[in-house]
Protein backbone atom coordinates (compact mmCIF):
# COMPACT_ATOMS: atom_id res chain seq x y z
CA UNK A 1 0.00 0.00 0.00
CA UNK A 2 1.15 3.42 -0.78
CA UNK A 3 0.63 6.67 1.33
CA UNK A 4 0.46 9.88 -0.29
CA UNK A 5 1.08 13.09 1.49
CA UNK A 6 -0.05 16.52 -1.13
CA UNK A 7 1.31 19.88 1.52
CA UNK A 8 -0.95 22.34 0.19
CA UNK A 9 -1.07 25.88 1.33
CA UNK A 10 -3.76 25.80 3.60
CA UNK A 11 -3.75 22.42 4.47
CA UNK A 12 -2.32 18.50 4.21
CA UNK A 13 -4.19 15.84 2.56
CA UNK A 14 -3.32 12.40 3.30
CA UNK A 15 -4.29 9.47 0.98
CA UNK A 16 -3.58 5.68 1.15
CA UNK A 17 -4.03 3.27 -2.32
CA UNK A 18 -4.24 0.13 -2.22
CA UNK A 19 -2.85 -0.32 -6.11
CA UNK A 20 -4.55 2.17 -8.02
CA UNK A 21 -7.37 2.62 -5.77
CA UNK A 22 -7.74 5.08 -3.39
CA UNK A 23 -9.21 3.66 0.01
CA UNK A 24 -9.04 6.44 2.42
CA UNK A 25 -8.37 10.42 2.28
CA UNK A 26 -8.01 13.05 5.29
CA UNK A 27 -6.70 17.08 5.42
CA UNK A 28 -5.38 18.56 8.35
CA UNK A 29 -3.81 21.47 9.36
CA UNK A 30 0.60 21.12 9.58
CA UNK A 31 -0.01 21.07 13.05
CA UNK A 32 -1.94 18.09 13.30
CA UNK A 33 -0.01 16.54 10.23
CA UNK A 34 1.88 13.70 12.49
CA UNK A 35 -1.39 12.78 14.70
CA UNK A 36 -2.66 11.86 11.45
CA UNK A 37 -0.06 9.71 10.23
CA UNK A 38 -0.18 7.87 13.40
CA UNK A 39 -3.95 7.40 13.47
CA UNK A 40 -3.15 6.16 9.57
CA UNK A 41 -0.56 3.93 9.80
CA UNK A 42 -2.26 2.20 12.93
CA UNK A 43 -5.45 2.22 10.26
CA UNK A 44 -3.41 0.58 7.44
CA UNK A 45 0.12 -1.35 8.84
CA UNK A 46 0.41 -2.41 5.31
CA UNK A 47 1.91 0.96 3.85
CA UNK A 48 5.30 0.48 3.01
CA UNK A 49 5.94 3.42 0.69
CA UNK A 50 4.80 7.26 0.51
CA UNK A 51 5.50 10.24 -1.27
CA UNK A 52 5.85 13.59 -0.28
CA UNK A 53 4.61 16.73 -2.85
CA UNK A 54 4.83 19.74 -0.89
CA UNK A 55 4.15 23.28 -1.92
CA UNK A 56 3.35 24.82 1.80
CA UNK A 57 5.12 24.23 4.58
CA UNK A 58 5.62 21.11 5.22
CA UNK A 59 9.45 20.92 6.26
CA UNK A 60 11.98 18.53 6.74
CA UNK A 61 11.51 17.61 10.14
CA UNK A 62 7.88 16.22 9.55
CA UNK A 63 9.30 14.11 6.51
CA UNK A 64 12.32 12.85 8.93
CA UNK A 65 9.22 11.44 11.17
CA UNK A 66 7.13 10.28 8.74
CA UNK A 67 10.64 8.45 7.26
CA UNK A 68 10.31 6.19 10.40
CA UNK A 69 7.05 4.34 9.38
CA UNK A 70 7.88 3.86 5.85
CA UNK A 71 10.34 4.30 3.11
CA UNK A 72 9.55 8.17 1.80
CA UNK A 73 10.14 9.88 -1.72
CA UNK A 74 10.01 13.74 -1.86
CA UNK A 75 9.03 14.82 -4.91
CA UNK A 76 11.06 17.37 -6.66
CA UNK A 77 12.41 18.76 -9.91
CA UNK A 78 14.89 15.61 -9.84
CA UNK A 79 12.25 12.66 -9.54
CA UNK A 80 11.81 10.69 -12.57
CA UNK A 81 8.85 11.75 -14.70
CA UNK A 82 7.17 9.74 -17.26
CA UNK A 83 6.59 12.10 -19.57
CA UNK A 84 8.68 14.37 -21.65
CA UNK A 85 9.01 17.63 -20.28
CA UNK A 86 9.11 20.51 -22.55
CA UNK A 87 9.16 23.41 -19.74
CA UNK A 88 11.72 25.60 -20.52
CA UNK A 89 12.45 25.71 -17.04
CA UNK A 90 11.78 22.31 -15.66
CA UNK A 91 13.70 22.84 -11.90
CA UNK A 92 10.53 25.57 -11.53
CA UNK A 93 7.85 23.50 -12.16
CA UNK A 94 5.64 23.05 -9.21
CA UNK A 95 5.76 19.68 -7.61
CA UNK A 96 1.83 19.84 -8.01
CA UNK A 97 2.19 20.61 -11.56
CA UNK A 98 4.34 17.81 -12.02
CA UNK A 99 1.71 15.41 -10.58
CA UNK A 100 -1.25 16.62 -12.22
CA UNK A 101 1.00 16.06 -15.75
CA UNK A 102 1.52 12.56 -14.70
CA UNK A 103 -2.36 12.08 -14.02
CA UNK A 104 -3.18 12.73 -17.40
CA UNK A 105 -0.14 11.42 -19.17
CA UNK A 106 -1.55 8.18 -17.70
CA UNK A 107 -5.29 8.78 -18.08
CA UNK A 108 -5.23 9.96 -21.42
CA UNK A 109 -2.79 8.55 -22.93
CA UNK A 110 -2.07 9.72 -26.99
CA UNK A 111 -4.92 12.35 -26.58
CA UNK A 112 -4.04 16.26 -25.87
CA UNK A 113 -5.29 17.03 -22.24
CA UNK A 114 -5.51 19.99 -20.56
CA UNK A 115 -5.69 20.05 -16.72
CA UNK A 116 -7.13 22.95 -15.01
CA UNK A 117 -6.40 23.38 -11.22
CA UNK A 118 -8.83 25.57 -9.37
CA UNK A 119 -7.13 25.88 -5.94
CA UNK A 120 -5.24 28.96 -4.24
CA UNK A 121 -3.97 29.51 -7.59
CA UNK A 122 -5.94 28.20 -11.35
CA UNK A 123 -3.31 26.14 -12.84
CA UNK A 124 -3.36 25.24 -16.52
CA UNK A 125 -1.22 22.04 -17.72
CA UNK A 126 -1.69 20.75 -21.04
CA UNK A 127 0.40 17.42 -21.82
CA UNK A 128 -0.07 16.76 -25.75
CA UNK A 129 -1.27 13.94 -27.61
CA UNK A 130 2.52 12.39 -27.93
CA UNK A 131 2.79 12.44 -23.91
CA UNK A 132 4.88 15.72 -24.20
CA UNK A 133 4.22 18.29 -21.70
CA UNK A 134 3.90 21.90 -23.09
CA UNK A 135 3.48 23.94 -20.70
CA UNK A 136 0.16 26.27 -19.15
CA UNK A 137 -0.56 28.88 -17.08
CA UNK A 138 -1.01 30.35 -13.30
CA UNK A 139 -3.22 32.70 -12.56
CA UNK A 140 -5.14 33.81 -9.12
CA UNK A 141 -7.48 31.48 -7.51
CA UNK A 142 -10.98 32.23 -6.19
CA UNK A 143 -10.19 33.05 -2.51
CA UNK A 144 -6.91 35.05 -3.46
CA UNK A 145 -8.87 37.61 -5.57
CA UNK A 146 -11.16 38.49 -2.95
CA UNK A 147 -8.20 38.87 -0.19
CA UNK A 148 -6.46 40.90 -3.20
CA UNK A 149 -9.03 43.58 -3.72
CA UNK A 150 -9.67 43.61 0.06
CA UNK A 151 -5.93 43.77 1.05
CA UNK A 152 -5.07 46.61 -1.42
CA UNK A 153 -7.69 48.85 -1.17
CA UNK A 154 -8.72 50.92 1.80
CA UNK A 155 -12.77 50.04 1.82
CA UNK A 156 -13.68 46.67 -0.15
CA UNK A 157 -14.34 44.13 2.37
CA UNK A 158 -13.49 40.37 2.33
CA UNK A 159 -15.90 38.28 1.00
CA UNK A 160 -15.50 34.34 -0.12
CA UNK A 161 -17.17 32.88 -2.58
CA UNK A 162 -20.67 31.57 -1.37
CA UNK A 163 -24.31 33.44 -1.89
CA UNK A 164 -25.65 34.46 -4.91
CA UNK A 165 -23.59 35.59 -7.97
CA UNK A 166 -25.43 38.15 -10.25
CA UNK A 167 -24.14 39.14 -13.57
CA UNK A 168 -25.06 42.72 -12.91
CA UNK A 169 -24.21 43.61 -9.25
CA UNK A 170 -26.40 46.58 -7.66
CA UNK A 171 -24.19 46.64 -4.39
CA UNK A 172 -20.50 46.61 -3.61
CA UNK A 173 -20.63 43.69 -2.22
CA UNK A 174 -22.69 41.97 -5.08
CA UNK A 175 -20.35 44.07 -7.86
CA UNK A 176 -17.46 42.42 -6.29
CA UNK A 177 -18.47 38.90 -6.12
CA UNK A 178 -19.87 39.61 -10.16
CA UNK A 179 -16.16 40.30 -10.67
CA UNK A 180 -14.88 37.46 -9.06
CA UNK A 181 -16.20 34.74 -10.17
CA UNK A 182 -18.08 35.36 -13.38
CA UNK A 183 -15.03 37.19 -14.33
CA UNK A 184 -12.54 33.53 -13.34
CA UNK A 185 -15.49 31.56 -15.24
CA UNK A 186 -15.02 33.54 -18.36
CA UNK A 187 -11.28 33.12 -17.79
CA UNK A 188 -11.58 29.30 -17.49
CA UNK A 189 -14.01 29.18 -20.97
CA UNK A 190 -11.61 31.47 -22.77
CA UNK A 191 -8.84 29.66 -22.28
CA UNK A 192 -9.85 26.44 -22.73
CA UNK A 193 -11.95 28.01 -25.91
CA UNK A 194 -8.39 28.69 -27.18
CA UNK A 195 -7.12 25.59 -26.72
CA UNK A 196 -9.57 24.19 -28.68
CA UNK A 197 -8.79 26.11 -31.46
CA UNK A 198 -5.36 25.16 -31.59
CA UNK A 199 -5.59 21.57 -30.29
CA UNK A 200 -8.23 18.59 -31.79
CA UNK A 201 -10.08 16.39 -29.38
CA UNK A 202 -8.98 18.24 -26.34
CA UNK A 203 -9.81 16.42 -23.41
CA UNK A 204 -10.24 19.38 -20.17
CA UNK A 205 -10.42 18.34 -16.87
CA UNK A 206 -11.33 20.01 -13.79
CA UNK A 207 -9.58 19.61 -10.44
CA UNK A 208 -8.61 21.39 -7.09
CA UNK A 209 -10.97 22.43 -4.22
CA UNK A 210 -13.16 24.99 -6.02
CA UNK A 211 -13.50 22.28 -9.12
CA UNK A 212 -17.21 21.69 -8.10
CA UNK A 213 -18.05 25.06 -7.05
CA UNK A 214 -17.01 26.17 -10.82
CA UNK A 215 -17.89 23.12 -12.71
CA UNK A 216 -21.57 24.49 -12.61
CA UNK A 217 -20.98 27.58 -14.01
CA UNK A 218 -18.98 27.23 -16.74
CA UNK A 219 -20.11 26.47 -20.42
CA UNK A 220 -17.57 23.84 -21.70
CA UNK A 221 -17.80 20.47 -21.63
CA UNK A 222 -15.40 19.28 -18.99
CA UNK A 223 -14.43 15.96 -16.25
CA UNK A 224 -14.15 17.37 -12.58
CA UNK A 225 -11.75 14.56 -11.01
CA UNK A 226 -11.45 15.69 -7.37
CA UNK A 227 -8.38 13.29 -6.94
CA UNK A 228 -6.78 13.71 -9.93
CA UNK A 229 -3.49 15.09 -8.31
CA UNK A 230 -3.13 11.71 -5.92
CA UNK A 231 -3.88 9.66 -8.36
CA UNK A 232 -0.70 11.54 -10.54
CA UNK A 233 1.00 11.19 -6.84
CA UNK A 234 0.14 7.96 -6.83
CA UNK A 235 1.49 7.04 -10.25
CA UNK A 236 4.57 8.84 -9.91
CA UNK A 237 5.17 6.87 -6.06
CA UNK A 238 4.77 3.32 -8.81
CA UNK A 239 7.18 4.90 -10.98
CA UNK A 240 10.09 5.81 -8.60
CA UNK A 241 9.63 2.61 -6.62
CA UNK A 242 12.80 1.17 -8.01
Amino acid sequence: MNLIVDAGNTSVKLAVYKGKQLVFSDAVVLKNFLDLVKETFLAYPDIKDAIVSSVGFLGEEEVTKLAVYCNVHTLSALTKIPFKNLYSTPKTLGVDRIALATAAFYNNASENTLVIDAGTCVTYDFIDKNGAYLGGAISPGVAMRFKAMHNQTAKLPLLDKNGEIELIGNSTTSCMKSGVINGICLEIDGVIKEYKVRFADLTVILTGGDAHFLSKRLKNTIFAHSNFLLDGLNYLLEYNKD
